[in-house]
């Protein structure tokens, strides 16, 4: 075990950016993934010509050209724009919200008037400049009838809580836009793999350097791992590296229930949101469009994504960054100081909901600090 530099705990994206450059360096890794392949929740595999991304949609998208050009060393991107629609008990409506949105929902043309609207309705519901929760924030930002088909529901469903229960930040972001623009990202690139994402983790760890072991439970061996290899870059949960030994930060899970079709369109959009609290599901994916419809003729793929409470044994999707986990998540890193040997990596590593873009710029971090 001592002729490897490195073990690297997970086989996703961070994992697999930093054995690849590390690699480069002349370094030998060793990398280990729980799961029965690469790529961690970026996987997408073949079914009918399409391809179908296991864990959910994922949109690559940056405004950083050296992210976007090292992307695009493994992988040849198509122009997808991510336009992703509503569906509020039947009635369709564009996101993010924008001219369109407005103009389905309230028949305004101007932008102008699409102002007065929300501000109206802001004034209406005596909501300060300083919201609360996130029902507050979101009212603020898009008025009550917006909120209360477009954002309520879907919130509540995909965090689990009351909206009124939720922090202001998680949605102070939302994409709000004047303009007859149904592009939900600011950012100067965006595109998705032609062939899917699993083949860039593929490639990165393609290398004479690199061990890959995939079925193998870091935990099963978990103090043989830290005594054989000299240095190890894990990035699974922080909390359970330390056995939850300041109790367990919260996350959320999903669940997916994917169902080929005989038919060639199904939805008609790569991506539509159901809104209403009835629908138990946030969303369902039809992946083929992803690709402009290539796949098979009369065949299609859709996964329904269900969020789900986490509990251990589950896997963890996202972090719940309140208050009360980050505070948690800083007594960890205090812990993780002294584990002189680990380097904790990556959305479940580092507690923090990072898109792809930002687990590579992560990575190249991490790399840049350990290597030079």
């Amino acid at each position: 075990m001592k002729a490897y530099d490195y073990l690297v705990v997970g086989a996703g994206l961070f994992g697999a950016v930093f054995a690849h450059e590390a690699a480069l360096r002349g370094k030998k890794i060793k990398v280990i993934e729980k799961r029965d392949h690469i790529a961690g929740n970026i996987y997408t595999h073949e079914v009918d010509g399409i391809q179908v991304h296991q864990y959910g949609a994922h949109i690559f998208h940056t405004s950083d050209k050296q992210i976007w050009d090292y992307v695009n060393q493994f992988a040849t991107f198509n122009r997808y724009t991510n336009s992703p629609v509503a569906n509020y008990k039947g009635k369709i409506y564009n996101l993010p919200f924008n001219m369109n949105t407005f103009n389905e929902l309230w028949g305004t043309k101007t932008p102008q008037e699409a102002m007065n609207k929300i501000a109206e309705q802001k004034s209406a519901a005596k909501i300060t400049d300083q919201p609360k929760n996130l029902e507050e924030q979101a009212i603020s930002l898009v008025g009550t009838d917006i909120y209360q088909k477009l954002v309520k529901g879907y919130t509540e469903k995909q965090w689990g809580q009351k909206a009124t229960d939720l922090p202001a930040f998680i949605i102070r972001r939302l994409p709000v836009r004047y303009t007859y623009d149904n592009n939900y990202f600011n950012d100067t690139y965006q595109g998705i793999p032609i062939g899917g994402y699993t083949q860039i983790v593929e490639k990165m760890l393609d290398h004479p350097q690199i061990d890959v072991k995939t079925g193998v439970d870091f935990f099963d061996n978990k103090e043989k791992y830290l005594k054989d290899y000299p240095r190890v870059i894990f990035t699974g949960m922080i909390d359970q590296y330390f056995n939850y030994q300041l109790g367990e930060l919260e996350y959320r899970s999903l669940r997916f229930e994917s169902e080929e079709l005989s038919v060639d369109n199904y939805q008609g959009n790569a991506v539509v949101n159901y809104t209403d609290a009835e629908t138990p599901f946030t969303r369902i994916i039809e992946h083929k469009h992803f690709e402009f419809g290539k796949g098979d003729k009369n065949k299609t793929v859709i996964t329904r994504e269900y969020p789900v409470d986490w509990k251990r044994g589950d896997e963890p999707y996202y972090p719940v960054n309140n208050k009360r986990n980050n505070g948690l998540y800083k007594q960890y890193t205090e812990l993780a100081k002294q584990e002189g040997n680990v380097v904790f990596g990556g959305r479940l590593g580092q507690y923090r909901y990072y898109d792809m873009h930002q687990v590579i710029h992560a990575a190249l971090l991490a790399v840049e600090y350990e290597l030079g």
